[in-house]
């Protein structure tokens, strides 16, 4: 797990109120044993509808990430998830929230996938084809690049 917790602005220059709450959100990056990973569609009706990210959710008072994670991805996708501990943080500053990102590796899962909020899904390699990419997913991707030794997005 890195100790580092990297911050990244979702929209340079916007607007944003003093004093936001942080919201954690536990977030798989499911990997496949050829390699690619899991990217879904956030669903329509949700701020930044129909951009590309890792799955996952918020934490509910009292959870670990872990807990959240298992419970939002069965919730959201269908998929019943083994052990998954915490890989890295970043913080993210999107004008309508300050969300601090827990990103989980899983490479162990049961359950077929099922979109249970009519978004979209795509395993995925390097360098990715969806577009657009949510803000927070970026660092993610380059990470991954970076363990890889895959050349830029």
């Amino acid at each position: 797990m890195s100790s580092q917790v990297l911050v990244v602005d979702a929209d340079p220059g916007a607007a944003r109120p003093i004093d936001r709450p942080v919201v954690d959100v536990a977030v798989g990056v499911l990997i496949a044993p050829d390699g690619r990973f899991l990217l879904t569609s956030r669903p329509v009706g949700k701020v930044y509808a129909g951009y590309w990210e890792f799955p996952g959710g918020k934490l509910e008072a009292g959870e670990s990430v872990e807990q959240a994670l298992r419970r939002e991805l069965q919730e959201e996708i269908g998929l019943t998830i083994g052990a998954a501990q915490v890989w890295r943080d970043s913080l993210v500053d999107y004008p309508h929230a300050l969300v601090r990102l827990h990103f989980c590796k899983v490479v162990e899962w049961t359950g077929a996938l099922l979109m249970r909020e009519d978004q979209q899904f795509s395993w995925e390699t390097l360098p990715v084809r969806c577009d657009p990419i949510l803000p927070g997913t970026v660092p993610v991707l380059e990470w991954l690049m970076q363990e890889s030794g895959s050349a830029s997005r």
